[in-house]
């Protein structure tokens, strides 16, 4: 099977991939919608990371694709609906790069706080400048941390352990860790913090949340930070408010409109600006994350096409078989209705099937059973599965194979 690998996924994913078999090719930049499915001919995996989007249009015309892997941890550059529809599994990494992020995010707000940029700027163009207006400690300062997820939690970790007060707002019922205090509203939040830093998904109802209103509702002088989509936030409003001195700095990594490919002109209307950290998209780009990423995306979409295992699959039901030592499987993807299980076990006892193991997962719309067995069922037993009218497909594996 062949796998396209974009946007520079790390080679550990290659390795991974080869070595289960599959013929893998690596790209360095991302594809726009005609050439990704022009690529895509013969593709069963597809790997990308933000700035690759597959389409209900690239997935109707790519009728080998099995899996799409984010090697990242957002998911919103994939149409999950669609992909869910036509039985792709979609995964990602949502836990192995978010260290890398709260980092950078850190640093950031060091550096804001103590405008470390402009000193650097000064010193490289011959500029002596010792002077301590305008540079403060961290520590005491409020961090408001919008989303309190994955990431937003490490954050409230690593910020209290440098002193600073923590308060967080999140639409999602979340423990507080440590001393973080909740917030009831986003306006209450921005009115107390000091630091505001975004920590949302990328999901179609966040766009916009960050603009004019909520700039001017933050305390003066106070610093902005988004290291989660570049669609959140309106950075011509940024602009105004840095300019007439409201918000004292911001640091930025991702943006509304992204290029594609390493070393392409970047345009936004924060250049230039005083106080201001922009930085290209690497807030998981550590070579450890990215490692970490490549192994474990790769892994999953190994798992699912060698194997049909589903867990931590983002759009289909995630089921957690195990790795499959012995005999057979069967992968039966269907409409999610009563009586479908007890349908399948008919026709597996009538087709005379041992049964070692079966697993069974519902989400929304569909359901998704796996199940083992010592020996292979018939080509006419898997016809009857595939005819059903709830089937949407069924696929079939042998240990060893």
């Amino acid at each position: 099977m062949k796998v396209l690998l974009l946007e520079n996924i790390h080679p550990v994913a290659v390795e991974v991939l080869e070595a289960r078999g599959f013929e893998v090719e690596l790209l360095a930049g991302s594809l726009g919608e005609d050439e990704l499915i022009e690529r895509l001919a013969g593709v069963s995996l597809l790997g990308i990371r933000s700035n690759t989007n597959v389409t209900a249009r690239v997935l109707d015309a790519a009728p080998d694709l099995l899996a799409v892997g984010c090697f990242c941890i957002g998911t919103n550059q994939v149409d999950l609906k669609a992909a869910a529809a036509r039985g792709v599994a979609v995964f990602n990494a949502p836990y192995s790069n978010t260290r890398s992020v709260v980092e950078l995010v850190i640093g950031e707000i060091i550096a804001l706080a103590r405008r470390l940029h402009e000193k650097s700027e000064k010193m490289h163009a011959g500029v002596w400048d010792k002077s301590a207006k305008g540079s403060h400690e961290v520590r005491g300062r409020t961090l408001g941390i919008v989303g309190y997820g994955n990431i937003g939690t490490q954050l409230s970790n690593l910020a209290e352990a440098l002193g600073m007060r923590v308060i967080f707002f999140d639409t999602a019922d979340r423990l507080a860790h440590g001393n973080a205090q909740r917030m009831k509203t986003l306006e209450e939040l921005l009115e107390k913090a000091d630091v505001v830093s975004l920590h949302v998904d990328g999901r179609p109802g966040n766009a916009g949340l960050f603009g004019a209103e909520q700039f001017a509702r933050m305390k003066p002088r106070s610093l902005f930070i988004n290291a989660a989509r570049g669609m959140v936030v309106d950075t011509e409003a940024l602009r105004e408010h840095i300019v007439s001195g409201h918000i004292a700095g911001a640091a930025l990594d991702v943006f509304p409109i992204e290029p594609k490919a390493q070393g392409d002109a970047f345009e936004s209307p924060l250049r230039g600006l005083e106080n201001v950290i922009l930085t290209p998209h690497v807030g998981g780009s550590t070579q450890e994350a990215q490692e970490e990423i490549g192994f474990f995306v790769a892994g999953k979409l190994a798992g699912f096409a060698l194997e049909g295992r589903t867990e931590l699959s983002v759009n289909l039901p995630a089921v957690n078989a195990p790795a499959l030592q012995e005999g057979h499987r069967i992968g039966y993807l269907h409409v999610n209705v009563p009586g479908v299980l007890a349908s399948v076990n008919q026709l597996l006892a009538g087709a005379g099937a041992n049964i070692t193991g079966q697993y069974l997962a519902t989400a929304g719309e569909q359901g998704y059973v796996v199940t083992d067995a010592t020996e292979a069922l018939s080509d006419d037993a898997l016809a009857k599965l595939a005819g059903d009218e709830h089937c949407l497909w069924v696929r079939t594996w042998s240990a060893g194979a």
